[in-house]
């Protein structure tokens, strides 16, 4: 048996060969290489002239939808930074959010978020940031009719602004002062409050 297979794979080879020799096996053809044309029409645009332009809450469309997603990753980052003790990036992300939920008028909550931001603030050193977060948190509990506390809010703004020097800030706080002082809408915002506190502790008598 070992011989037949021995004779088998001989013959096969010589088969092999004699069509090798004669040629019968195709060979690819090699076409020349295209060449490349020197004007090329198209060129491609360099990445450094691509301007990267970052968009900032002000400039998206204003709608529930926008706002909601915009809420979803600001609270994303802000746990992210909490839970990596990055409080100074935190306190940011809390003041963005206080504005996103003024822009619901959902001031409650961007009265927690805005005293969030000014105690990581205080906790960093940033009087810039504390400065500005008191000045909205101000404004957001003169929305709410809380005028003597806005008023306090601005005026702790202000002295720090003066103990550090920010003249702008210091004017800029005395406009929000008496903006305060001589909005009528809001007067009538904490007598309604007054009102409802004094009728209420009348019915619990």
């Amino acid at each position: 048996m070992r011989y037949i297979l021995l004779v088998l794979l001989c013959a096969f080879n010589l088969t092999a060969n004699a069509q090798w020799w004669r040629g019968d096996f195709k060979k690819h053809k090699r076409y020349a290489l295209i060449t490349q044309p020197k004007n090329n029409p198209i060129k491609r645009i360099p990445k450094s002239s691509i301007a990267k332009v970052k968009l900032p809450f002000a400039t998206v469309p204003r709608s529930a939808y926008n706002l909601e997603i915009c809420e979803k990753a600001v609270i994303k980052l802000a746990q992210h930074h909490m839970r990596y003790r990055e409080y100074a990036l935190a306190s940011y992300n809390f003041s963005d959010l206080a504005e996103l939920y003024v822009k619901e008028n959902r001031l409650s909550e961007a009265k927690w978020y805005y005293l969030q931001s000014i105690l990581l603030s205080k906790r960093q050193g940033d009087q810039q940031h504390t400065i500005s977060s008191l000045i909205s948190l101000g404004m957001v509990k003169a929305d709410l009719g809380d005028l003597v506390q806005a008023q306090q809010d601005l005026a702790e703004a202000r002295q720090i602004a003066v103990a550090a020097g920010r003249n702008a800030d210091v004017l800029a706080i005395d406009k929000k002062v008496a903006y305060v002082k001589s909005n009528k809408v809001w007067l009538s915002k904490s007598e309604l409050r007054y009102a409802e506190a004094v009728e209420l502790s009348g019915k619990l008598k």
